[in-house]
């Protein structure tokens, strides 16, 4: 499988951020074709203090020809223009894959 991951920074407003994500960035990332799962994860603080991250959400992708069709989708791009609308600035994006044997 091949993850798309985004770190999303701690936002100033945590409310107005968890609203736009799950209200509306959600329900269009969920329209993106080939997309697998989604998965969002919340960091805890550790006993260091706060989390370098507020959340992390994975996108998950059969296979890499799966992952490159749902990145150069319409949904994609529009799912994408939304994030940047609140999110632009503390969201960061990593590529990962699944490998057998771990």
């Amino acid at each position: 499988m091949i993850h798309f991951v985004a770190f999303y920074k701690h936002p100033e407003d945590v409310a107005a951020f968890d609203k736009a994500y799950w209200e509306t960035h959600i329900p269009l990332i969920k329209k993106v074709p080939g997309l697998q799962n989604v998965a969002a994860h919340k960091f805890w603080p550790g006993k260091e203090g706060p989390a370098p991250y507020y959340m992390m959400a994975v996108l998950s992708f059969a296979d890499k020809d799966a992952f490159k069709a749902g990145m150069k989708s319409p949904e994609m791009a529009e799912a994408g223009a939304n994030l940047m609308s609140f999110a632009k600035g503390f969201v960061e994006f990593q590529t990962t894959e699944t490998v057998t044997g771990a």
